[in-house]
């Protein structure tokens, strides 16, 4: 079954499972997966820190990186993923504007993932980060298949 993950959100998969985001551009788009429970999830996040905005962290955490990260940790241990055994594959984080992009919201949302996952000891299998173009994300969560659509070409995460 085909899951579409939107901006500011999170979905959970199982075998025979395809979650797909769109529209990729500073966001963060995470992917964590573990293939023997053939689980996993993928997370739209917009914003690296929540404390810009309590009510909308309280409402909504996959807006941000700083809290979203986790909570899609602890629902893919909640459905029976195992720390061990994650592959975590991250992608987005550009610059849509350009170099020139005040905020650097992207490069941001790259750098909390990265501190997260070092003070939990997960490594980052793989990314597809930083410039101009907007990415769509397949995860097919049967095999851990990550395809990226970027341009009009497709390459494998």
């Amino acid at each position: 079954m085909k899951h579409v993950v939107v901006v500011a959100d999170m979905k959970l998969g199982k075998k025979g499972d395809i979650l797909v985001t769109h529209a990729l551009g500073s966001c963060l788009g995470l992917m964590v997966y573990d293939p023997q429970a053939q689980v996993g999830g993928l997370l739209h996040a917009m914003l690296p820190l929540s404390k810009i905005n309590s009510e909308k962290a309280a409402s909504n955490p996959y807006m941000f990186v700083d809290i979203g990260v986790p909570k899609l940790f602890k629902e893919i241990y909640r459905i029976g993923g195992e720390k061990s055994r994650l592959i975590v594959k991250a992608a987005g984080c550009g610059q849509p504007l350009g170099k020139n992009e005040i905020f650097k919201i992207g490069e941001r949302n790259f750098t909390i993932l990265k501190k997260l996952l070092w003070k939990n000891n997960v490594l980052l299998d793989a990314d597809d980060v930083g410039g101009p173009s907007g990415r769509t994300v397949h995860f097919d969560v049967t095999t851990g298949e990550v395809k990226i659509s970027s341009n009009g070409s497709v390459s494998l995460l």
